[in-house]
């Protein structure tokens, strides 16, 4: 353990030239933050997937039901062991030719038999509209629930207003008791997250979701180590800002509810636009990089700190990128594909289409689905009148 005390917590790492831990103590000690209250957030973390279970099978399950939240029929499977056992074995990927051949042997089915049996395989292992709808339920509940706390915490601060103030007696800043359960709760909330990452509905950018998982639980829990709760409070706050537009246009999407879903994706895409790509920098990263070396000396979580703050914005950046790629696609081209964020739902749109038809017609319905889906994954077709045009366009296609 006193080798742990003496790598770990080496006051270089982790206070700026010239302040001590003994420095530290000499704060309040009901206000001090000490590295020993992040253990809180982990009863708090799996009180959350408590409260969410609860949550999704009392209030957000019935509310998508009076919203009209509808699941697409999923066609069962006739069990064989072969074929569950590759499916299982080689999950997502297809089986190749040579595979395929081997699995009609073995299997006593046709070709098509077998094609027809891993599409309604997949799609049975597909979450339903329901499942998708009580998760960004209950992301929206939370995310506008803690943009709220944290503006009626945050209004009435100075730094709120002058980021300079962030950095005002800095470290031996004294924590408010509200925003010391706003650092926790919000800790909690992503350590669940994470937590619940296998379980949750996966999407295109999974493997982002789990860096920015883990780069916000590290930032903060060192920022709270190092007394950066000032400038902690307010990137949860940008953060938040945006979130739970988000999850209320998902909520809307699942519902069926278009006019509304598009009305909040172009707020969110607004407020994304704004908060990441300029307050963000502008604001909190320039504040961090820069006015603080008006306060202290860099020291080794100066740039740890700015190393994550960097890292988020990389993935704003990329995550506008999506944004920005489906309105050009929609103002320039005249089409917009789904969301490019979402999981694969067009594929089932697609397959749910097809029986065994004769070919022309079984073309002549794919190409219709594949009409329909594209048609009502836009969620941006209020904007111009493409959508009519393309109506009065699809009878003659046909």
């Amino acid at each position: 353990m006193d080798i742990l005390d003496q790598w770990l917590w080496r006051q270089e790492y982790w206070l700026p030239p010239g302040i001590s831990w003994e420095d530290m103590r000499k704060m309040e000690k009901a206000h001090c933050p000490l590295p020993r209250d992040l253990f809180l957030s982990l009863p708090i973390a799996f009180t959350f997937i408590a409260i969410r279970f609860i949550f999704e099978r009392y209030v957000a399950v019935p509310l998508s039901r009076y919203l009209g939240v509808r699941d697409r029929r999923r066609v069962p499977v006739v069990f064989s062991p072969k074929l569950e056992g590759f499916y299982i074995q080689h999950y997502p990927r297809e089986p190749s030719q040579s595979e395929m051949n081997t699995l009609v042997k073995h299997s006593g089915l046709t070709r098509r038999q077998v094609e027809v049996w891993f599409r309604h395989r997949r799609n049975l292992d597909r979450p339903s509209n329901t499942t998708k709808f009580c998760e960004a339920c209950w992301r929206f509940v939370f995310y506008m629930m803690s943009f709220s706390f944290g503006v009626l915490s945050l209004i009435d601060k100075p730094w709120f207003w002058d980021q300079r103030e962030c950095w005002k007696g800095y470290p031996q800043q004294p924590v408010d008791q509200l925003h010391f359960w706003y650092y926790l709760i919000e800790l909690g909330f992503y350590w669940s997250l994470l937590l619940c990452v296998s379980v949750d509905v996966k999407r295109k950018d999974f493997k982002e979701q789990i860096v920015h998982h883990i780069a916000t639980i590290f930032l903060l829990s060192f920022s709270y180590c190092s007394n950066y709760i000032r400038v902690g409070t307010l990137v949860m706050l940008v953060h938040d800002s945006s979130d739970f537009l988000l999850e209320s246009a998902k909520m809307f999407n699942y519902a069926g509810w278009k006019t509304t879903c598009d009305s909040l994706f172009v707020i969110f895409a607004v407020v994304f636009l704004v908060t990441r790509l300029v307050v963000f920098p502008s604001k909190i990263i320039h504040t961090t990089l820069f006015l603080s070396m008006e306060v202290f000396q860099p020291f080794m979580g100066y740039y740890f700190f700015n190393a994550l703050l960097l890292i988020l914005q990389a993935l704003h950046m990329f995550w506008a990128w999506l944004i920005l790629r489906m309105v050009y696609k929609f103002l320039f081209l005249g089409k917009l594909e789904k969301d490019e964020r979402s999981d694969d739902e067009s594929l089932e749109d697609e397959e749910d289409c097809e029986e065994e038809q004769p070919s022309w017609k079984q073309r002549e319905v794919v190409l219709n689905c594949k009409l329909a889906s594209l048609t009502s994954s836009c969620v941006l077709n209020n904007l111009t009148p493409q959508r009519s045009n393309l109506s009065s366009r699809l009878p003659k296609s046909r």
